[in-house]
């Protein structure tokens, strides 16, 4: 009788270390932290990158002088985290002129090259004077092309140029650059 109460001690404690005998583990914990800054890009979806092909209006008959010439649309794209807007602009007042004349070839770009938005799914608006069924003057100066574009990778906008210089000037080519810029709200 001796010999099974010492068995069932033995059982009861090596049951009882057992129960008590876990897996072991450990935790180790670390904190990630993404620091954004605000960022925006705007391109020509034509060539990728922020400057876009040119654009060549040729005047060849006497109905393009009377009436202008029309570009295919250009197409940019947006690329904000915020908010945004795009200005339109061109680079100086006037036309710069390559070609055999002397005189009478000083064009203002007010008036002679217009602008239309043909396409627009930015989320925003298109300012006053442009329109997407009229063509308004590009001037010197900026003006509000795109109001309160919604942020996202993919903002689309596309513009058509129109260039009615009349039977005022030269033959020649009359070249200015157009600058748009993109701005976070």
């Amino acid at each position: 009788m001796k010999k099974v109460i010492i068995l069932i001690a033995i059982a009861i404690v090596s049951f009882s270390i057992a129960s008590n005998a876990q897996n072991a583990s450990a935790n180790a914990t670390q904190n990630v932290s993404l620091v954004l800054s605000n960022a925006i890009a705007i391109t020509f979806t034509g060539s990728g990158t922020s400057t876009g092909g040119a654009v060549t209006l040729p005047f060849s008959t006497v109905s393009d002088y009377a009436n202008g010439v029309t570009s295919t649309a250009q197409q940019l794209q947006v690329q904000s985290n915020l908010p945004f807007g795009v200005t339109v602009k061109s680079n100086a007042a006037n036309f710069t002129y390559t070609g055999t004349y002397t005189t009478g070839t000083t064009m203002p770009v007010s008036g002679v090259l217009k602008l239309l938005v043909s396409a627009n799914t930015t989320g925003g608006t298109v300012a006053t004077p442009f329109s997407t069924s009229a063509f308004a003057s590009i001037t010197s100066t900026d003006q509000n092309l795109i109001n309160n574009g919604t942020y996202g990778s993919n903002q689309l906008f596309s513009v058509q140029y129109q260039a009615t210089p009349g039977f005022t000037y030269p033959a020649g080519t009359y070249t200015t650059q157009v600058v748009y810029t993109a701005t976070q709200q």
